[in-house]
């Protein structure tokens, strides 16, 4: 999924869509609220639902999301606390964790004092 939102918007497609998922869905709602992307939402019915994602471009003409850093993999799970957690790329990018309440980036999870799998960085 998140390659395909980096593909995407390095050949400036308006819209990259992917299959959907509970956890799909709450990262591209998270990327919406911070900024990387414009729109996330839900289409179709019962077996047939994608998640849609409308990108969102700069003023220079390049994309907004430029580079996309798995962390935790399956072969590999990699854990934080919540002082082990700092801003990528100064602030300008976003961490994604899983946390005990749910999917959290690294501001929040900072101000809650929250620690938990590192999912992915995004810049």
């Amino acid at each position: 999924m998140l390659i395909a939102i980096k593909n995407a918007g390095v050949v400036k497609k308006p819209t990259v869509s992917f299959g959907y998922s509970k956890i799909k869905l709450a990262i591209a709602k998270i990327l919406e609220r911070e900024g990387f992307v414009k729109k996330a939402e839900v289409k179709g019915k019962k077996n047939g639902k994608v998640i849609e994602v409308e990108m969102i471009y700069e003023k220079t003409g390049g994309p907004k999301v430029s580079g996309v850093k798995r962390i935790s993999k399956q072969s590999k799970r990699v854990y934080k606390g919540y002082r082990e957690i700092y801003k990528i790329k100064n602030g300008t990018g976003l961490a994604v964790y899983s946390t005990t309440r749910g999917l959290v980036t690294d501001t929040e999870a900072r101000k809650a004092k929250l620690g938990g799998e590192v999912l992915f960085e995004i810049w």
